[in-house]
Formats: structure tokens, sequence, C-alpha cells
């Protein structure tokens, strides 16, 4: 995390209680801002490589410009504590971040609270922190989420990552100490409000089964919006069920609710030679949603309706939309999701994109 940013990025010259409790809650917020909103948490890497990005029209165009005239006006980022590297670290996300902040887009950090990736199956805590007693954990906690409010003040900021399982394992495991999973989660709540009250805070819940119970664990928590990850390959293929999911909590817990992570297939055809996330029929929405440019479309429009519709629902965030095969069609380490970017396999915006305009 000390070692500074040594390239300039490309778009830089562009400037535990009954539910019955639960309805005694404060209701008194509810955020009117809809959030179009997409994770290209992998574009300072990505852009090293110098790809060339074309709009609607086939005309060569500035990635970043391509989504904010299409109606982007959130960008999502991840943060690692100290990553092997700098992508996806402290330096990194903060120059980023303010360039995406010069050129009008709000920010949305995603707080891992580990140096690589956390999910439901992975909360692992940052080396540096490792062997700390409790306290010590509390205070990195504070301390750490303090300092990304203090030098990146994020419009909407996450504490923790996918934590159906809790966060910092073993200290937050969920399943194990609940109790002290709340206090490390409260200790991020408590270090964003001591920066900032206009920063809305996102508990993030990955897929559907379970959030219910998990919403009910963190309800007295002082957090605003209800974050939820739908992937059909993973969190089932009923958008009726989603669409159910979101309703229930938002009206059970007195919350804005919004997909924090989505995204679908254009094609089930590989442009490198990293295996895909999806790649067969069998992992999609059929017959409604095909692996085609029109079924990405398609399916995204009803992420959007649901979203818009509801009286909780506040917007969707489309993940992984740069993840191009950038480092060219014969990589093994590349892109497991270039055939669910925002861009087809010669970097041209699909129409799936239209979906971010709001109006």
């Amino acid at each position: 995390m000390n070692k500074s940013i040594q390239f300039v990025l490309p778009f830089l010259v562009f400037v535990s209680c009954a539910k019955d409790e639960v309805h005694s809650l404060d209701t008194s917020y509810t955020d009117s801002y809809t959030i179009a909103a997409v994770d290209i948490s992998s574009y300072p890497e990505i852009s090293e490589s110098n790809p060339v990005f074309y709009n609607l029209e086939g005309k060569e165009s500035n990635f970043l410009d391509i989504l904010k005239s299409n109606g982007v006006n959130t960008i999502r980022l991840r943060l690692w504590v100290n990553p092997n590297g700098e992508h996806s670290g402290f330096n990194e996300v903060k120059t980023f971040s303010r360039a995406l902040k010069a050129q009008g887009f709000k920010t949305w950090l995603s707080l891992h609270y580990s140096d690589t990736w956390a999910d439901p199956a992975h909360q692992k805590t940052p080396m540096e922190w490792q062997g700390l007693d409790f306290d010590g954990i509390k205070d990195s906690v504070f301390n750490y989420t303090k300092k990304v409010m203090t030098e990146l003040k994020p419009d909407y900021i996450q504490i923790g990552n996918e934590i159906n399982s809790g966060l910092l394992h073993p200290y937050g495991d969920i399943s194990k100490n609940p109790d002290n999973f709340k206090t490390l989660v409260n200790e991020g709540i408590t270090a964003v409000r001591s920066v900032s009250e206009e920063t809305r805070i996102i508990l993030h819940f990955g897929g559907l089964e379970g959030a219910d119970w998990f919403f009910n664990q963190v309800h007295r928590l002082d957090y605003d919006i209800i974050g939820l990850s739908y992937y059909p390959v993973w969190h089932g293929k009923s958008l009726k069920e989603l669409k159910t999911t979101m309703q229930n909590l938002g009206k059970t817990y007195s919350k804005d609710v919004l997909i924090a992570e989505t995204a679908y297939p254009f094609t089930l055809d590989w442009n490198d030679w990293t295996d895909n996330i999806v790649g067969s029929n069998d992992q999609l929405i059929l017959p409604d949603y095909p692996g085609t440019a029109a079924g990405q479309k398609g399916f995204m429009e009803q992420i959007r309706t649901m979203t818009n519709e509801g009286e909780h629902g506040m917007g969707f965030c489309y993940w992984g939309g740069e993840l191009i095969a950038w480092k060219g069609n014969e990589s093994t380490t590349a892109s497991p999701w270039e055939n669910q970017a925002l861009f087809d396999f010669d970097n041209k915006a699909l129409p799936v994109i239209q979906v971010f305009q709001m109006d």
C-alpha cells in the first residue's frame, strides 16, 4: 500500500431480535437518487494495454465518455487493504476516484477488508492485521475506514463485500460469533459517520437465499441501503423471486434496496483462452433471455424495471462491464468475463449500455 502508482491512466487526460421490533426503526431517510452504476474496478489495469473502445455508432471514443453519455451516473470500485501489487489498492483507487469525480460520476466503494477477493466463501483478514487481538482488529477497521472516507470521499460505501458469512475471519465469522461480526461492522459504520453524514452506507449480501435472516441480524445497525448480488448462474433463474425478495426486504427493514452486482452474457463464445464463468445454455434464463446481445439487454431492462417500480428500489450496478479480453485472444490468465462485458469482442459498446438511461 505504500507503493505509489508509477503510471498515468489514459482517462486522466480527460480529466438478533424478533422481527416485530424491526418496524420501530427510524424510517426518515429514503434516497431519491436512482443509481445506474457499473463496477469497472479492473479498468486501471486494463487501460495499461491501451485498448481502443467504440461507441454504439462504431466511432472510436473514450471509455468513460461512452459510459457517461449512455446514462451511467455512478462507478463502483473494490478496495483491497494491501494487495499483491498496486491494482485495487489504496493509491490506485484514490487516483481513479479523483478522475471519476472530475468527470461527474458519483463513486461507490466496496471495502473488502482483505488483501484479496472477499465473498461468501472468502473473508480473509489482511495479513497486516492478522495476530491482533479483537480490540486491535476493531481499531484497524475504524482507522482504515476513516482514512478511506477522509481521503477518497465516496458517495456510497460498503462495509464489507458479500458478507453472508461475516467478514475478517475468524474474528467476524457470523456463524461462530455474530456479536463480534456486528461489532466490527459497526466500527466501520461509526468511522463513516464520523467523517460524513452524506455518504450512504450499504450492507451487501450475495444472493437471495438467506437474505432475510441476514438483514434481521443487522437491523439495529445504522446503515442506509440493502445491497444484493444477483447472478442467475449462482442465485437462481427466477426474476420474480428477485423482485419479491427486494420488495419484502425493503418493507420489512425500512431500507432502500439496490442490486449491487449483476451481469449477463451477450454470447456464449470466448475471446481468449481463459475459462469463462458462463458458457452454456443451462446457466441462462431461457427462453426469455438467450445468450445474445438482445438477451443481455432484455435481462438488464427487467432489472432496471424492478428497481424502478418497487417502493424501495433505488437502482442497480452492472459488474465487470470493462472486462474485455485485454491480454490478447490466446491468454489463459485474462478475463473469464469477456462474454458478459458491456463491449463486444471488437470493443464496441453493446445495446445493453442503453439500459443505463433512466429517463
